[in-house]
Order: structure tokens, then sequence, then C-alpha cells
């Protein structure tokens, strides 16, 4: 087995998604041994297989290329019959229907609300990011000073200027197409001379479009009035031209759930890079279980369960020892590893304090996404290119973020795909005489011209608008583990209490009214449906009023092993080393103290090349 073959490694980490893989690479170049325990099967040779279950899928939603099955013979895959399970956004219907959100055999997260938590992530190498768009957006600065800034939440331990020089690193490893003149907003600063590694991707008609109504767009309330309206070309980490021997990108506008060309950016890239030094390993389909301490506290092992099949029996129990230990699952399976190790030597769980005040699994959050779509008046030409290309950032920060959350606008390049699933649903409608899209009020089955001219006019003038809303950290939302739902392995599973605050909601209510703003001003129909009553990612605003706002995941995870300045206020120190056990670091958006205001996976990213260059300069 692999940890035979490579004899005393210098380090061990668990999960090989962008943290993982990217610290081990930069350890591995450095001449460090590395073993990775990665709880999903290999990377195949090529992705056709997982095109082809994609395009086989009955569900076209972002866990269906990958496995497990999504589906068994009654439905939805039962989680506990599953080795390494994983969430799904199938699994967020209402209470007694399909998908109901807090039935276990329906779902793998262990949902106890009052909300839903609506973000999904795969157990797979580089899981993670297989669900990203490739947007690489940097903090702005105040991202990092809510406490000094806004008299809101906290400060990070370090500010933009200590991540500057590590975004930039960040930029290159993953390769982002972008201009340095476009991105000088709201104090975001570049080194002299700084260029990103590819010129920026080209606005699409959509882009354009929007743009073109910005100098018109006056929004009063929630704050808005001093906001200097944009549109920005968005930083991705997808190739404009050829780059580490990836092709460029050639706009399927299908970047989630996967590539079909491999253009964008995943952590398959470096994790191969690792690879090629001879000094790093990987053992898939190996769950690590438990981390052991020794009498002075520290790791001194991780014990790992390994399995041939998903479903399957585990058929191998062991433990790997190294002198660094590195958890780099995610937001959520990492404090799950935590609070599974409880001893004598760690009551609460590792890293989580003796004496019970500690914060593994603690301020769980992510972007709650407001969805808005509507009919422009004219031909934008969507579905062409990313899915998508620009948004409206100038919003990111403001006076406004002492009384309710901030939010980046996405514009979407795919028409009402990820509302209601068109092209389908709108040409099915207009082939059956049905209206399920909206657009077909007169319900007309047509035919031959008729079919097509009408399929044209609709598709071709759709867009939408997603709204990624800052969350207030709250230690009541939180990760712990289930008392008695578990995986096959018998592995206790992600039991989550999650709720949004009124800051929060409030942002939310912000991007609603400016969604319709937009599309008054663009002279757009909004087609923006409003939540079934006992939809689990919907709540009532204002309170007592019969307004309901439905949100949607973003996939951005953040929260649960936050880094501070000291044991009183975090699990980690700036450098994400557990303030408990100084060989244990714990790596990804797990350590941000606040989601911020941007996609997480630029900032994972710089982190961990600045952990990765302080282990090697300090500990190995």
């Amino acid at each position: 087995m692999c940890a035979e073959r490579i004899r005393d490694p210098d380090v061990v980490i668990v999960g090989s998604g962008i943290s993982g893989v990217l610290m081990a690479k930069v350890l591995a170049t450095a001449g460090k041994k590395v073993l990775i325990l990665e709880a999903g099967e290999a990377m195949p040779p090529d992705i056709n297989g997982y095109m082809d279950r994609f395009l086989n899928a009955t569900a076209k939603v972002p866990e269906s290329p990958y496995p497990p099955e999504l589906f068994g013979a009654d439905g939805l895959t039962d989680p506990g019959t599953i080795n390494a399970g994983r969430p799904t956004v199938l699994s967020l219907g209402a209470k007694g229907k399909f998908g109901d959100w807090q039935d276990p055999k329906q779902s793998y997260l262990v949902q106890k609300g009052p909300l839903a938590f609506g973000s999904t992530y795969e157990r797979l190498n580089g899981g993670t990011v297989r669900h990203w768009l490739g947007t690489s957006l940097r903090f702005v600065p105040s991202d990092f000073e809510m406490k000094t800034q806004f008299n809101r939440f906290v400060d990070w331990p370090i500010k933009y200027d200590h991540l500057e020089k590590w975004y930039g690193d960040a930029e290159r490893e993953i390769g982002v197409s972008a201009e340095v003149a476009d991105q000088g907003y709201l104090g975001i600063s570049f080194s002299p001379g700084y260029s990103y590694p590819m010129p920026k991707i080209p606005l699409s008609k959509v882009d354009m479009a929007v743009d073109a109504a910005m100098p018109n767009l006056k929004i009063a309330e929630f704050g808005l009035g001093d906001v200097k309206w944009a549109v920005t070309s968005t930083p991705a980490g997808r190739n404009s031209q050829p780059y580490q021997n990836r092709r460029v990108c050639a706009g399927n506008t299908n970047c989630i759930p996967i590539c079909p060309i491999q253009a964008k950016y995943d952590p398959s890239v470096t994790l191969a890079d690792a690879l090629r030094t001879g000094r790093v390993e990987v053992m898939y389909k190996t769950v690590a279980s438990h981390l052991e301490l020794d009498a002075d506290g520290r790791v001194s092992g991780i014990d790992f369960i390994r399995y041939d099949k998903d479903n399957g029996p585990a058929t191998e129990r062991g433990r790997v020892t190294a002198k660094v230990y590195i958890l780099a699952g995610n937001a959520i399976e990492t404090p799950k590893l935590l609070l599974m190790s409880k001893s004598e030597r760690a009551p609460y769980g590792v890293a989580n304090q003796r004496d019970g005040k500690g914060f593994v699994g603690k301020y769980l959050m992510d972007h709650p996404l407001y969805l808005s779509w509507a009919l422009m008046p004219k031909q934008v030409w969507g579905y062409r290119g990313p899915l998508s290309t620009a948004g409206i950032e100038t919003c990111r920060d403001g006076k406004f973020r002492s009384d309710r959350g901030a939010f980046r606008i996405e514009i979407g390049n795919e028409g009402w795909n990820f509302p209601i699933g068109d092209p389908d649903t709108t040409t099915i409608d207009f082939v059956n005489g049905i209206n399920f899209s909206q657009l077909n009020k007169d319900k007309k089955a047509l035919f031959g011209a008729d079919l097509v001219t009408a399929v044209n006019d609709k598709l071709s003038r759709q867009f939408r608008l997603g709204f990624l809303i800052e969350q207030s950290p709250d230690d009541t939302n939180t990760v712990t583990l289930s008392d008695l739902i578990k995986d096959h392995l018998d592995l206790p599973r992600p039991q989550i209490n999650y709720d949004l605050s009124d800051y929060t909601k409030q942002g939310l209510a912000a991007a609603k009214a400016t969604a319709t703003a937009i599309f008054n001003s663009l002279g757009a129909t909004e087609f923006t449906s409003a939540p079934y009553p006992d939809d689990p990612s919907s709540f009532q605003w204002p309170p007592g009023q019969n307004t309901r706002i439905k949100y949607f995941g973003a996939g951005h995870i953040v929260g649960t092993h936050r880094m501070g300045t000291d044991k009183s206020n975090s699990v980690v120190n700036d450098m994400q080393r557990s303030w408990d056990h100084d060989n244990l670091y714990l790596v990804g958006s797990g350590s941000f103290p606040t989601v911020a205001t941007a996609n997480p996976t630029l900032t994972i990213a710089a982190l961990c090349l600045r952990t990765a260059d302080h282990i090697l300069k300090n500990v190995l």
C-alpha cells in the first residue's frame, strides 16, 4: 500500500483539494516527503467517464458527474450506505417531499435548521473546487478589518498587505486571466509592475448590455446611494491563452460542474506537479478517522479506514505517522475529524481546548446567493462563453456594512439555465403547449418556423444575476457530530445547525431590491419567482409580512476552525497552526474569521502558500 511505499513521511495531509495539493507541491518541491490521505477515488486518466455520467444524468446538478451514484433503486442514494458520503442540492427539498432536507436517508448532512445549509461538496481529488466557476477575486482590504472599519464581528489577524505577495503567487499557480487595470477598486493594490499570468477573458454581449445601463442606475435605499455602479471583468481561473499545457477556454458555458476541455484550473493540475517530484504519494479511498495525541499534546498519528467500493466493507485499518500533520478537508469534514478525535488528552476533540471553550465547528458560513432573472427587451445572445465573465463589484464595500451584509453581483451568461433549467424548459414548453418557464402564457404548442422563431426569440433575451451575500459569523451556526446517524464505515455524520441573522437577511433584501432596479434600468421584464412557503431555503422578510426571499448555497463553506490572535478567540493562528498542538495545521476556508465578499478559492490558495513557506522556514 502507499503507506509502505513512502517510508517515514515528513508530512501527512488529509485531503487533496486545492489546499492539500498546494501544500504538498510546495513542501515536496523543497525536498520533503508527503503522504496524502484522500477519502475519494483517484482521478481517471481523462474525464470522458465523468462527461458521460453528466450527459446521461437525470438531474444535471453540480454533483452529477462524480461518484458515488446520486440515485439508487428507490430514489436518492441513502448516504448511510456510502463510505465517503457527500451532500447534494437534490437533498434540499421540503419536509415529506423528494429530497427532504431533514431525512437522513436522503441528506448526508444531518440538518437541524432552523434554515437549510445549501452548499455542497465532493469527497474526491479536488472535490470542492470541481464545483467552482473559476472566479478568482482578491478580497478588498476592509474584508480583513470588519471590527475596525464597521464595528462588526472581528478583524482577521492579518491585513491585505500580508497577502498581497501571496495573492500574486496563487494567481500564477492557478493561472488567472485578468487585467490589473480592471481590478484596482475599493482599495485593492498590486505589487509594482505586477501583471496577471494571462489577459482577461473578453466581456460577453450580456455583460456589455448590463454595463450600458450602469450610468442610469440609482438606488437610494439600503445605503447604496453612494455606490459608483460599474461592470468589471472577473478574474478567472481559466485560460485565455495556452497555459500549464491546458487549452484555451472554448466558451462551452458548462464550467459548473465540469469543463469539458479542462481549460479551467482544478487541483488535479497541481497534484500532477506534486506527484512528478517523486516525493508525494496519495492513499485513495482512505478516510481519516482519528487523530492520536502523545503525552506532550502533539499529534502522533492519524488513524485511517480504507475501502475498495463506495458501498463495500472496510478493507484495511491502520495509522500513519509524520513530523507535521495538515488537515485540508473542508470546513465541514475537517471539524468533523477533529471532533471525532476525542480522547482522555482531548476530551472535547483535537484542537478544541480541554476546558470545553474551544471554537471547532463554530461560525459556519456561506455566501447565501440571491438569484434573479429577466428577459431583455432585445437580444443579448447568452449561452456563449464561460458561465460568467463579469460582475458588479463596487457594492462589495461601503458604510452600509455597519448595518447589513455586502454583496457582489455575478452576471450570468447561461440564460436561465440556473433558475429554471433552460434551454430545455422553455423549448419543451413551446413544443408541448405548457408554461413552466412563464414564457408561453398562451400555452400554445408550436411547430416548424413558429417554434424556431419563438424559441430563438426567448432564449436569446434571457439573462440572470447572482448576488453573493456576506454572512455574519454566528457561533450558533455549527458543525457537530450526529449522535445516532452514521455512514457506512460507522463514523458519525456531520450535524448542521444553520440560520441567517438579520444582518444577513437585510443583505439579501438589499440584493432583491438591487436586482429589480437593474432590470428596470435595462427595460427588462423580471421573471424571478417567489419561493414555496415550505422551502427550507427561504424566509419571511420583513418579519411578519407575507413576502419570502429564497437563497441558494454558493458552495463557499467558510469558518469552523477560525484563525485569530490567541486561543481565546480562535482555533489556529495566522499561519493556520493549531494553538493546542504545535505540529498540526488546519488549512482552507475553515480558517476564515469572516466570509468577506469574494469567492474564497484565491484567498484559500494565498493562505496555503504562506503557510507552506512558514513550515519550510520554521518547522521542517
